[in-house]
């Protein structure tokens, strides 16, 4: 089959499409032809050693599928033929994965299989920040940084749906349009975003904010939260990590709130299922509706994750396989 691999941590540069034999399958496996495959920032993490989980090259990266499924154990609840998206971890990037039952998710009739290979990994992220570290209440301000990304599409398209006023903040013009799209209630450019955030909220500041950027917004991204507002820390995209001075905590009652989403399912049997009943009823009625993300081929993953570095992507970004509806 073919794989794209990582052949030593040198970056998305160093990527190679290669044909490698098909994944072992023992008795109580799942066999997955995958349709598209997700690219996430841990995978550009991962092609230089940066992420926390360090596989040994050669590897596949890509956290996340969706596809159908070849084969599947009796008593699993799955079926040869069924339409799904899996979470792997990594080997994502290649013909055919093989994941224990309860890592494949069935895609709702509504979700097609190009917008399923963006769902699992941003939207379950965001559901546990939302919903399991923030306590969202319906009502409340959420400000949403990176907000055309993938993590911000699904932070605005949940947060809406559970009843939350959503700023979206972008770091330039050309992308004021995609996260309206997703939902946003108010843009707000980078620039400035802190005075804009307290004017919208007539001074009070906004109740969580989710910040996969980190970097040199995050002290600004404290000053708008409103007493007992919450920050959540989802990523660094912006490079830097940030550290707090936490005399600023204890000035308005705030808090910082880690979100550790793949860490917290080692320690939980069970939950990453608990979730997806939940999104995959949002996905059904129509609360959620997934943006199906840019597409490339799957020997472009190279192109895929520089761009991804370069910041020009707007939404998630998916690898074809093979692809279908």
């Amino acid at each position: 089959m073919r794989a794209v691999q990582v052949p030593r941590l040198d970056g998305p540069e160093a990527l190679e499409l290669v044909h490698v034999a098909e994944p072992a399958a023992g008795p109580d496996s799942v066999v997955v032809d995958v349709a598209y495959a997700g690219v996430a920032w841990p995978d550009l993490l991962l092609t230089r050693g940066q992420y926390q989980l360090k596989p040994e090259p050669p590897f596949s990266p890509g956290a996340e599928v969706s596809g159908t499924v070849r084969s599947a154990p009796d008593g699993s609840g799955l079926t040869a033929g069924q339409r799904v998206a899996v979470l792997c971890g990594v080997g994502g990037w290649q013909d055919t994965v093989v994941a224990a039952p309860d890592n494949v998710l069935p895609l709702p009739d509504a979700v097609s299989l190009r917008a399923g290979a963006g769902v699992a990994f941003n939207y379950l992220t965001v559901h546990f920040a939302l919903r399991r570290r923030a306590r969202l209440a319906d009502g409340e301000t959420v400000l949403v940084h990176g907000a055309s990304g993938g993590i911000g599409v699904a932070t605005l398209q949940l947060a809406k749906a559970y009843g939350a006023r959503t700023l979206a903040v972008v770091s330039s013009e050309a992308k004021v349009d995609a996260a309206r799209e997703a939902g946003a209630d108010e843009v707000l450019l980078a620039d400035g975003f802190l005075a804009r955030a307290k004017e919208l909220t007539g001074g009070r500041g906004v109740d969580v904010v989710l910040d996969p950027v980190g970097g040199d917004r995050f002290t600004d991204s404290l000053r708008s939260l409103a007493p007992e507002g919450r920050l959540l820390v989802v990523g660094f995209t912006g490079g830097d990590i940030p550290t707090v001075k936490v005399n600023r905590l204890l000035l308005n009652n705030v808090s910082v709130v880690g979100v550790g989403w793949g860490a917290f399912l080692m320690g939980a049997p069970g939950y990453l299922q608990e979730q997806w009943r939940e999104l995959s009823g949002l996905l059904a009625d129509g609360s959620v509706r997934i943006v199906e993300g840019q597409a490339y081929d799957l020997a472009d993953a190279r192109q895929a994750l520089l761009d991804m570095d370069a910041r020009t992507l707007t939404g998630k970004a998916l690898l074809t396989v093979r692809g279908g509806d």
